[in-house]
């Protein structure tokens, strides 16, 4: 009985220690983010969801979403849109993150981590392209005119010419690729470091 004690106090240290550092790193990855060609300027790469999804597969959705928190609330100091840009991720990332920590910990086998992502991706997409239109577009437009918004969009993306076009051709394929970036690192680290993890 004591050794069951001390083995799950070791394991709820390790899991501490590895969160604290998975956040760490993902703070740290926020801040190195790069424009993509054929995008707009203002919609950056970057692969702070990956320690994240790590999390999540290894401990299972509510540590991932819990990475994801820690990871905005530490990038706030730096944030040059009074947390606009950092609530934005952190719901994003929490898209990405909770149906596919769901999805692996019914099913730990590479198919349910592959489903799992999948779903991930597209959660976050959608969730994206919604709140983009309706509550995060408006929000940034406080800071920036709309019109410089769409300006800097369609210089990039002759196709967008209002909000909706901003959606459809810039909002979505850049999701959809940073979820699917985000997924294939995190496919080919997680096995490589579970066993440190203990996922």
């Amino acid at each position: 009985m004591i050794g069951m004690e001390r083995a799950r106090g070791n394991e709820n240290v390790r899991k501490m220690v590895w969160g604290a550092l998975l956040s760490g790193l993902a703070t740290v990855l926020m801040y190195v983010d790069t424009v993509m060609p054929l995008f707009p300027s203002f919609l950056k790469m970057d692969l702070s969801d990956v320690p994240a999804l790590i999390g999540a597969f290894a401990w299972g959705p509510g540590n991932g979403v819990a990475i994801e928190a820690v990871k905005n609330l530490l990038h706030c100091a730096a944030s040059s849109s009074a947390g606009v840009g950092e609530m934005a991720n952190f719901v994003m990332g929490s898209a990405l993150v909770l149906p596919a920590g769901l999805i692996y910990r019914a099913n730990k086998t590479k198919t349910g981590a592959l489903v799992g992502m999948a779903a991930g991706v597209a959660t976050m997409t959608a969730t994206a392209a919604i709140l983009n239109g309706t509550v995060l577009i408006p929000l940034y437009s406080k800071f920036v005119p709309i019109d410089t918004i769409i300006s800097m969009a369609g210089a990039a993306i002759p196709a967008i010419e209002d909000v909706p076009s901003l959606v459809i051709y810039g909002i979505v394929p850049f999701n959809l690729l940073k979820g699917t970036v985000v997924s294939i690192s995190t496919f080919w680290l997680y096995k490589r470091i579970s066993p440190l993890l203990g996922g």
